[in-house]
C-alpha cells in the first residue's frame, strides 16, 4: 500500500497544493513554521480520520477561510482507493471513501494504516498513563475494529458509574442495585479490553526489544511492562474491594482505565534517568515496534511517517535507523527535516534514492 497523491485546499497554512509521490522514501524540507509537519498531518488525516497533534478540525481550517479538504489516492493491493476529508466551519467533518460517504468513522481505522513518530511523541514518557494507553489502543484499533467499540461502551460505562457515585454522595441514598447494573457493564467491556491488551503485549513486546537492540547496539538495557490492575484479581471483586473508597472518592477507583506501561533503563525510570537521546531512540523503537506489529497484522505495509527525527539523534543511531527503514520490512515513508542536505547525504551513503520536496511558506517550491 503506498499513497500516490495528495491534494490540499485550505488546510492549515496550505491555500493549494499537489503532491505526487514516491513509493519508497519522501523527503519534505525547509525552515521551521513552513508547513513540512502540516503535510504529515494531512496524511494522518487520510488514515486516522483526524489529526495527529489537535482534536478540534475547525482548527485545521486556513486562516481567512471557512472550509479545508485533503485528498488522497492510494494504491492497495492493485487498486486505486480515493480518500477525501472535508470540513465547513459550524458543520460536521465528511469523510469519503471512493466518493461514498462513511456513516461511521470507525469503519475507516485500520484500512490505510499509519505510524507517525514526531518530537510530541515524547508526551508518552514524560506526562500521565493517560497518553500511554492512548498510545496502545491506538495500534490495536488499527487491527480490530471491536476493540474501539468495547472502548467507547466502557468510557460510556464508566462515566454512568462515576456519575451515580457522585449522584450517592450528593443525595446520600445507596442504590445498591443500579450500582450492580452498572459494574456488571463496566465488567463485560473492561475484561475484553484487558484481555485484548495483554494478548497485544505479547506480541508486541519482543518485537519492541529487538528493535531498540538494533538502534543502540545494546549499549543500554531497558524494560517495558504492561501494568494493570486486573493483573491482582478478576474486575467484578475489584469493584466490590474498592467500592467504598468509590463511594468517598466519587469515582471508580479501579479499572483498565488506570492501565499503564512501565519504562525503565537500567531498572530505573527512563522518565527521570534516560538522555534526550535515549528517549528518543526508546520512542523510535516503540513507533518501529508499532508498525512491525500492523505489518505482521495486516499482511500489508503501513505508511511510515518521520517528523524531525534527526534532531537529538547521533550519527550511529541515525544511520542505522535510515538503513533499517529503507530495507524491505518497510514501504512508502515520509520524512521532514530543515536540511536538504543532511537528507541527501544520508541516504547517499546508504545507497537509498529519495525523492526531495522544498516547501517554502505552504507552497511547493518549483
Amino acid at each position: 500500500m503506498w499513497l500516490e497523491k495528495l491534494s490540499l485546499l485550505n488546510f492549515k497554512n496550505y491555500a493549494e497544493a499537489d503532491f505526487s509521490f514516491s513509493p519508497a522514501v519522501n523527503a519534505f524540507t525547509g525552515n521551521n513554521g513552513t508547513g513540512k509537519t502540516n503535510l504529515l498531518d494531512a496524511i494522518h488525516y487520510l488514515s486516522l480520520c483526524k489529526s495527529y497533534f489537535n482534536p478540534v478540525d475547525s482548527q485545521q481550517i486556513k486562516q481567512g477561510s471557512d472550509f479545508f479538504m485533503v485528498q488522497g489516492t492510494f494504491e492497495k493491493k492493485n487498486r486505486s482507493e480515493t480518500i477525501a476529508c472535508s470540513l465547513k466551519k459550524n458543520q460536521k467533518k465528511q469523510f469519503k471513501r471512493n466518493k461514498k460517504e462513511y456513516q461511521r468513522l470507525a469503519d475507516h481505522i485500520g484500512l490505510f494504516p499509519l505510524v507517525m513518530v514526531s518530537p510530541y511523541d515524547i508526551s508518552i514518557i514524560i506526562e500521565g498513563s493517560e497518553e500511554r494507553r492512548k498510545f496502545v489502543d491506538n495500534v490495536i484499533s488499527q487491527t480490530d475494529n471491536q476493540y474501539l467499540d468495547e472502548l467507547i461502551l466502557y468510557n460510556k460505562n464508566l462515566a454512568n458509574r462515576n456519575a451515580l457515585l457522585k449522584q450517592i454522595a450528593t443525595a446520600g441514598r445507596y442504590d445498591a442495585q443500579l450500582l450492580e447494573v452498572y459494574d456488571e457493564q463496566l465488567v463485560l467491556s473492561g475484561t475484553k479490553i484487558f484481555e485484548k491488551r495483554k494478548a497485544f503485549m505479547e506480541i508486541f513486546l519482543p518485537i519492541f526489544n529487538k528493535h531498540y537492540n538494533y538502534l543502540s547496539d545494546e549499549a543500554e538495557q531497558v524494560e517495558l511492562v504492561y501494568e494493570s490492575p486486573l493483573f491482582q484479581d478478576g474486575f467484578a471483586t475489584l469493584l466490590k474491594q474498592s467500592v467504598e473508597r468509590d463511594r468517598v472518592l466519587e469515582r471508580t477507583t479501579v479499572g483498565i482505565h488506570k492501565d499503564d506501561l512501565l519504562f525503565s533503563i537500567q531498572q530505573m525510570p527512563m522518565k527521570k534517568f534516560g538522555s534526550q537521546g535515549q528517549q528518543k531512540s526508546f520512542l523510535i523503537a516503540l513507533k518501529l515496534a508499532q508498525y512491525t506489529y500492523l505489518f505482521q497484522q495486516k499482511g500489508f505495509e503501513p505508511l511510515l511517517l518521520l517528523d524531525d527525527i534527526f534532531d537529538k539523534l547521533d550519527d550511529k543511531r541515525t544511520r542505522k535507523l535510515m538503513q533499517m527503514v529503507s530495507e524491505d520490512d518497510f514501504g512508502q515513508i515520509f520524512i521532514t527535516d530543515t536540511s536538504k542536505e543532511r537528507i541527501n547525504r544520508i541516504f547517499n551513503e546508504i545507497g537509498v534514492e529519495v525523492k526531495l520536496f522544498e516547501i517554502e511558506k505552504g507552497k511547493l517550491k518549483t
